[in-house]
């Protein structure tokens, strides 16, 4: 066990930190250059659903048996038609578990909201807002019950400061993926004198930059999600806007609550007898090095 493996979706892969050579670095690569000692792999695809990370990335993951592996997903999730608390619950609870079985020290994240990323309407925004609370509820239960190292950026004070995401406010931006690698070393109980500096290396993009990106790849965005997400969205807004206007809009919370807590409770085990915690939070792979990287050397 000398690997550390990430998985999830497009945060992980490093959107929003771009090398010179137009590839992705991100919070991953940043934290695995505080271990040198464990090889790392990421595993993670841009696009993936909970369900995705479950049942494609998961067995190629265990076949490396790491040491630590970090499972962040579940804002895709929140964006589709087919939002299903309860098989969000089964497949983390699954994902997360036979890591923790297999031995592994596992990070996982309270996610931000992204209505309140993107500005979005009320009428828009409560609906996402509502299903993201639903997903770190689910992400808090899980990590409860394997005892995970878990972030909660959700709750950080910088998470929803501007200069954090990349242009399309939907993933970090260099500054962000650095919060997100040094609070995860703090997490690990990496020394110091490893973890990535917390300022960027690469100047911020330009305006031109940023416009040809919204231009390029989030167009494409939008038109994949076009048959799906838009449809729905409108029709979010509208029982939002229905609801409201009848004074009943917290029978939409209500709802979303009863759906996360049974499938909470599904997952629950009294017994805890399917997985053995280890000894100690901190895995001896991740003891410090006798001759530490220093911020200059990232």
């Amino acid at each position: 066990m000398t690997s550390y493996v990430a998985l999830g979706d497009s945060i992980t892969v490093g959107m929003g930190d771009p090398m010179p050579d137009e590839s992705w670095r991100g919070w991953a690569a940043l934290l695995a250059s505080a271990m040198p000692h464990l090889d790392f792999h990421n595993l993670a695809i841009s696009g993936a659903l909970i369900r995705d990370v479950e049942r494609e990335q998961l067995p190629r993951a265990l076949e490396l048996r790491p040491a630590v592996v970090s499972v962040v997903a579940g804002v895709n999730d929140t964006l589709r038609r087919t939002f299903d608390v309860a098989a969000i619950a089964a497949s983390l609870a699954h994902t997360v578990g036979a890591l923790r079985a297999a031995g592994a020290t596992v990070l996982t994240m309270r996610l931000p909201d992204p209505g309140r990323m993107f500005g979005l309407p009320g009428t828009l925004a409560r609906p996402l807002a509502r299903r993201i609370r639903a997903v770190n509820a689910v992400a808090d239960a899980m990590a409860a019950r394997f005892a995970t190292l878990h972030f909660d950026v959700a709750g950080h004070p910088a998470t929803y400061e501007r200069r954090m995401w990349s242009v399309d406010r939907l993933h970090p931006s260099e500054r962000g993926h650095r919060l997100l690698a040094r609070s995860y070393c703090a997490l690990l109980e990496l020394p110091p004198q490893q973890w990535p500096g917390a300022e960027p290396s690469s100047p911020p993009p330009t305006r031109r930059a940023q416009v040809g990106w919204m231009a390029t790849k989030g167009t494409r965005w939008m038109i994949d999600r076009s048959q799906d997400l838009v449809p729905y969205m409108l029709h979010m807004m509208v029982a939002e806007w229905w609801y409201g206007l009848r004074g009943t809009a917290e029978r939409l919370d209500a709802t979303i609550q009863q759906e996360t807590a049974a499938a909470v409770s599904a997952r629950s085990t009294p017994s805890g007898a399917d997985w053995e915690e280890p000894p100690s939070r901190l895995v001896p792979w991740l003891a410090p090095m006798d001759a530490p990287l220093t911020n200059s050397d990232r």
